[in-house]
């Protein structure tokens, strides 16, 4: 299971958050999401969804439910797409897409990006780096996100910001 402390710039709370995949296949897991925040008390967030990887044309499909303490319950299929850029495989373009909707199929939240990914392994000693730049384009909002070891710290054109330490 995968564990982390979230913090972002619009709810100045901090959040516990859980992940864990468990394989149903080679190329397939059962997602779930969990997410604690410290100043209600109260779940703010909880999801599970089946991802699968194709591995011929390097993209990931996932469909599943989630609920979220202000939208209540809602229906999401996301999509990645990979382009490798270098040779090596450590840096690599992907666009993605994702699509929310509610119980009723009436309010739809939809979201895609374009993202240039780089991984530098041992940037300094025992320490690992990955810089993402992309453009946000249903809201038109380039966004940047440093990564290093257990630390990880997005920020966005329109001001949002969030920090999060994964253990």
């Amino acid at each position: 299971m995968e564990t982390s402390l979230r913090y972002d710039g619009d709810s100045k709370a901090l959040k516990l958050h859980a992940k864990e995949k468990l394989p149903l296949d080679s190329f397939t897991h059962l997602q779930l999401h969990g997410e604690l925040d410290t100043k209600t008390g109260a779940p703010s967030h909880l999801s599970a969804m089946i991802r699968h990887f194709y591995q011929n044309i390097s993209s990931t499909l996932g469909v599943g439910l989630q609920y979220d303490r202000k939208e209540k319950l809602r229906y999401t299929v996301r999509g990645k797409k990979y382009f490798r850029v270098s040779s090596y495989g450590h840096s690599n373009f992907q666009i993605k897409g994702r699509c929310d909707v509610d119980q009723e199929f009436q309010q739809r939240k939809s979201s895609g990006a374009a993202e240039f990914v780089w991984d530098i392994l041992n940037f300094n000693k025992d320490q690992d780096l990955r810089i993402k730049i992309g453009y946000e384009a249903f809201e038109k909002v380039p966004y940047v996100q440093i990564r290093e070891n257990n630390w990880t710290l997005n920020a966005d054109l329109a001001g949002r910001w969030n920090v999060k330490f994964t253990y």
